[in-house]
């Protein structure tokens, strides 16, 4: 594979053409939700922090204030009040879910999952219930996923979500880090029934090798407790190179971005709006750069929220339809990039019949 990621990748999308559109059911976003603490941390309280000034930050990040979650509220408690909204959105009564799929690299512990948890926060019982964790791209894999689902069981009602506590993750000290992450959940209720917004092609990627770029070992194998009275140490805290994961995700997102395109016999100048994952302000508009998409179809949703991981696209997405972005018969490109390194990108088109 070469260094853009796209050369081995770019047979399989080859290989898989065409197998969206040919009689395989709709993957419908039938509803959208989500949630953000109210509580902040702002440029001002950080630059006094790490000896900075707030325009030095924003600079280098397009973020002005981060959304924390306060103590004694978990990760779960998020993504049940963004499943709540999606419900909502979609008309959807609880008890006719059949699946509930939790994206999470910050979920409220390793057992049970959090799926199970918003499952019974829901008041819900006998659901397929399912965490994964592929970082900032949990959104798209979780759209990769449910498409499967709906795929394979048509009567399939499934709520999506991702929901992240980043701030539990960030070492106090770690500047690099805390300029960037903010908490917060998104959610879709998906079905293979007529909605307003249809996946039309979808495809993620990953490769392994730069792993130790971007990691957060607690609590796992590689960082377990010795004893209960172990101390924890910096390896439980994110750890990121943020250089190299600026080169790798503006060059991972475009190229995914454009191979699908290509697939679909599209290019960026049919992309009525972008909405990439919400890294940090200089990494959207790089990406948007490579594309050829100019900011004004491009979400940018960064700049009072922080870097959500998993929700960043969900959440810059239903920031758009609140806008009036998402208009009838547009065609929206979703593209991703996450820690292990994971990547993705899809395309949505907004239907006719959608306000």
């Amino acid at each position: 594979m070469n260094d853009d990621g796209e050369g081995t990748r770019r047979q399989a999308l080859g290989r898989l053409g065409g197998a969206w559109g040919q009689g395989a059911g709709l993957c419908v976003l039938a509803g959208m939700g989500g949630y953000l603490p109210r509580d902040g941390r702002d440029n001002a309280e950080l630059a006094k922090t790490y000896g900075v000034t707030e325009d030095w930050i924003y600079s280098r990040t397009g973020i002005r204030r981060r959304r924390i979650l306060p103590a004694g509220q978990n990760t779960s408690d998020m993504a049940v009040e963004a499943a709540r909204a999606a419900l909502a959105d979609s008309g959807t009564d609880p008890a006719d879910l059949t699946h509930v799929l939790v994206a999470s690299c910050a979920p409220d512990g390793l057992v049970p999952n959090t799926a199970c948890t918003v499952e019974r926060k829901l008041g819900l019982s006998g659901l397929v219930a399912l965490d994964f964790n592929v970082a900032c791209s949990g959104f798209l894999y979780g759209l990769y996923l449910t498409s499967a689902i709906v795929r394979l069981e048509p009567g399939a009602v499934v709520l999506l979500v991702a929901a992240e506590a980043m701030s539990r993750l960030c070492a106090p000290g770690d500047r690099s880090v805390n300029v960037i992450f903010g908490d917060g959940a998104g959610a879709a209720v998906v079905t293979a029934r007529r909605g307003a917004l249809v996946v039309e092609d979808i495809v993620v990627s990953s490769d392994g090798k730069n792993a130790g770029i971007l990691t957060a070992n607690g609590g796992g194998s590689r960082a377990a407790y010795a004893s209960p009275d172990s101390r924890v140490g910096e390896d439980y805290f994110l750890r990121m190179e943020g250089r190299e994961v600026f080169r790798l995700a503006v060059s991972r997102m475009a190229g995914v971005s454009l191979a699908l395109l290509a697939r679909n016999g599209l290019s960026p100048a049919d992309v009525d709006l972008f909405v990439p994952h919400q890294a940090n302000g200089r990494i959207i508009e790089a990406v948007g750069d490579r594309l050829g998409i100019p900011a004004a179809r491009t979400a940018a949703y960064i700049e009072d929220v922080g870097n959500t991981s998993a929700a960043s696209i969900p959440l810059a997405l239903e920031q758009a339809r609140a806008q009036g972005r998402l208009r009838p018969g547009g065609r929206v490109l979703l593209a991703s990039f996450g820690a292990g390194f994971t990547w993705g990108a899809a395309l949505v088109r907004v239907d006719a019949a959608a306000s």
